[in-house]
């Protein structure tokens, strides 16, 4: 299993599928390990997937405060030294693209192309709100869990949830709530750091106002996805994100259907967009 040393000495592990472009892809959660991303449906490219700090394979820091979002940003650079490379594909998944936006914030010299799938919004200032997370769940009605999900979701949107009303609304993550989903949904408990999520979004994690100036000049290609069912990135929301970018060269796509997870939804689907992001039309 390949690993490399931090800025701090904590050693970061990484996994690697597949063949071709690579892209550097940050795990969600937050603070997940990267296995709960399987191949990403297999696209046509070089997968390098980071366990974050304390996650995975990876160390457990001696300061718990490195766990915050902004810090995590120096462990991506240091990856990008220990690949040796100028500049990088990368990939964010969920809470995963604060990260990814964050280092392109900071050296957006180093990002040639930029995945945002199924975005998180933190660390640009987009509130959801839960009218519109509402219409999300709408689209979910006749599913037969729908009732009991959907009474659970209100309570959650009134401030008065529980930790069964936030486990029963677990399929309105999903595009099918089916052994698959449920077999995922159930591996994540042992797959996330509580303490370092904890830590991540914390106080002085994010600057709003600095990350969207950033974002607006940022020169490298960028693709955001999102999922009709996606209650967690509603595509209403992903819409508003992509009029951040004042690159030309940005694209957002939906996939019918889909939840928050499209490699579960549809694999051939989402592989096809992340070929399409980061192999150069030429060399295909």
């Amino acid at each position: 299993m390949p690993a490399f040393t931090s800025y701090d000495g904590t050693k970061l592990a990484y996994h690697v599928h597949g063949a071709g472009a690579p892209i550097v892809c940050l795990p969600g959660g937050p603070m997940q390990a990267s296995a709960y991303l399987g191949d990403l449906g297999d696209p046509a490219a070089k997968l390098i997937m980071l366990d974050l700090r304390g996650t995975g394979d990876s160390e457990t820091p001696a300061d718990p405060a490195t766990y915050r979002c902004d810090r995590l940003v120096d462990d991506v650079e240091a990856l990008r030294e220990h690949l040796r490379v100028d500049t990088m594909n990368l990939l964010g998944h969920s809470a995963g693209t604060n990260l990814a936006v964050s280092y392109a914030a900071r050296y957006p010299e180093r990002v040639s192309r930029l995945l945002l799938l199924n975005p998180s919004t933190f660390a640009v200032g987009i509130n959801t709100t839960a009218e519109i997370r509402r219409e999300v769940v709408q689209l979910r009605k006749r599913e037969p869990w729908f009732e009991a999900a959907s009474a659970a979701f209100e309570r959650i949107a009134a401030g008065e949830g529980s930790d069964d009303d936030w486990a029963a609304i677990a399929p309105f993550r999903y595009a099918r709530w089916d052994a698959a989903a449920q077999a995922h949904h159930a591996g994540e408990h042992a797959q996330r750091n509580n303490e370092a999520a904890a830590i991540f979004a914390t106080e002085g994690a994010f600057d709003p106002p600095a990350i969207r100036a950033a974002l607006a000049n940022l020169e490298a290609s960028v693709m955001l996805i999102a999922g009709e069912f996606d209650i967690a990135a509603a595509p209403r929301v992903v819409a508003e994100y992509v009029r951040l970018f004042g690159n030309v060269s940005v694209s957002f796509v939906v996939l019918p259907g889909g939840g928050h997870f499209p490699w579960l939804d549809d694999p051939a689907w989402l592989a096809y967009y992340i070929t399409e992001l980061v192999v150069p039309p030429g060399s295909r």
